[in-house]
């Protein structure tokens, strides 16, 4: 269901659920000084309708406070306008692409490179990809959810999240 040519939907649903277990049981620990800091989980939020169009972001996580969205395209205005939306601030791109993540990063790069003609631009844009989860990583944290015995999750949370 994370194959390219599965529809963008059903591409949304199964990513976010594989990342959602994924990063579930990651702690971090935070704080304002070392005596005070916190426990958390990672925790992963849909933060809209599916395929809605709505112009907003896919995921957020808490407390981080990463943005996640998820493309069909590497055509470097869709990343581009992504990052405007959040006023340049780092987000994660899941692009339904086997090319590796850095053959994606530079295919957005050469394609910024033919439009904007000042290097700072480019420069600017490229610094807020904060990461590109490609098919293949994606499958990859899904196995490695799998391993940690969440299967069972993931697939109710595809069953949830297509119901929706």
């Amino acid at each position: 269901m994370v194959a390219p040519n599965v529809d963008a939907r059903i591409f949304e649903i199964v990513s976010y659920s594989i990342l959602k277990y994924y990063y579930n049981d990651r702690v971090i620990y935070w704080g304002c000084a070392l005596d005070t800091l916190q426990q958390e989980n990672l925790k992963l939020f849909k933060t809209g309708r599916t395929n809605a169009n709505d112009g907003g972001i896919d995921f957020v996580m808490k407390p981080l406070g990463r943005f996640f969205q998820v493309t069909e395209t590497v055509d470097v205005n869709k990343p581009f306008l992504d990052i405007d939306k959040i006023e340049r601030y780092p987000i994660t791109f899941v692009v339904k692409s086997l090319d590796s993540d850095s053959e994606i990063k530079s295919k957005i790069e050469a394609q910024a490179r033919k439009l904007y003609s000042i290097n700072a631009i480019i420069s600017q844009y490229m610094e807020c990809i904060e990461e590109i989860i490609n098919v293949p990583i994606l499958i990859e944290r899904f196995e490695q959810a799998v391993a940690k015995g969440y299967l069972s999750d993931i697939l109710s949370e595809i069953i949830k999240q297509s119901r929706l």
